[in-house]
């Protein structure tokens, strides 16, 4: 079934807000917020309609919405480590918005926001030990920050791989949908071809009988008049013989009297 008007919107509106989500926003940024509010009330009419979409897809939507939502009240939350618990329960969506996506945008800011609120995390350890220790020693704050600059740089690195892994696994899937694709395709056209030659066998069997038809009518028509003219002169010979007899009865009758 074609997508309504009103799905396009949502779905251009929720590539804008997954956009949006990606980018680092100031704190005063507003449009995300009223973006979501106007995805949610899109969402509920879609909802309402009778030719509304299937219920996976709306649940699709749904997920998606609710994870923006969710975003953005963590963002409002005050602590870094309060954030980082919060994007820990978020659900992104599992489907590309649109088909230029290979990985799920939803997942990818989900992946980015956690390593954000990580970072933020370990940023704010990282003042609070250097400053600590550089109260008491001189050599091991600059240790232990170094330390903690390493384990970012790791921790930066994995996120990395894990992105570069996902992206890869997605790739590969992609891959085995194209071969997929082009299987179904081949075997589409060979049943093509072949129902197309059984169309044209019945359609020449049709002509065949059609033909068949027409000279059988023909030959009835003929074998009907045929049989008319043999009854119409059957009938005339039976009147002469009948003539012929009726007189030659009354040529006897004359010709010899009745005997006394």
């Amino acid at each position: 079934m074609a997508a309504t008007r009103l799905e396009l919107n949502l779905m251009r509106l929720l590539s804008r807000c997954e956009a949006l989500a990606a980018e680092r926003r100031d704190p005063e940024e507003w449009r995300l917020e009223k973006y979501v509010a106007a995805l949610e009330d899109m969402l509920q009419e879609l909802k309402k309609q009778s030719s509304k979409p299937a219920p996976e897809l709306l649940n699709e939507y749904s997920r998606k919405v609710d994870f923006l939502k969710g975003l953005l009240e963590a963002e409002k939350l005050p602590s870094s480590t309060e954030k980082a618990l919060a994007n820990q329960f978020l659900a992104p969506g599992r489907t590309p918005t649109t088909t230029k996506e290979r990985t799920p945008a939803t997942k990818t800011v989900h992946l980015q926001t956690k390593a954000r609120c990580t970072g933020k995390m370990r940023s704010e350890l990282l003042g609070t030990v250097c400053f600590g220790a550089a109260a008491s020693l001189d050599f091991f704050p600059l240790r232990s920050c170094r330390g903690l600059v390493s384990d970012e740089k790791q921790s930066a690195v994995e996120l990395d791989a894990m992105l570069q892994h996902h992206q890869d696994m997605q790739e590969k899937l992609a891959e085995e949908m194209l071969s997929l694709a082009r299987s179904l395709k081949n075997n589409t056209l060979a049943a093509q071809n072949v129902i197309k030659q059984d169309n044209q066998t019945l359609s020449h069997s049709l002509r065949m009988a059609d033909q068949n038809f027409e000279k059988l009518k023909d030959e009835s028509d003929r074998l009907e008049q045929h049989a008319k003219k043999s009854v119409n002169w059957l009938l005339w010979i039976m009147l002469i013989v009948v003539c012929f007899i009726f007189i030659s009865m009354i040529l006897f009758i004359r010709i010899f009297p009745k005997l006394k």
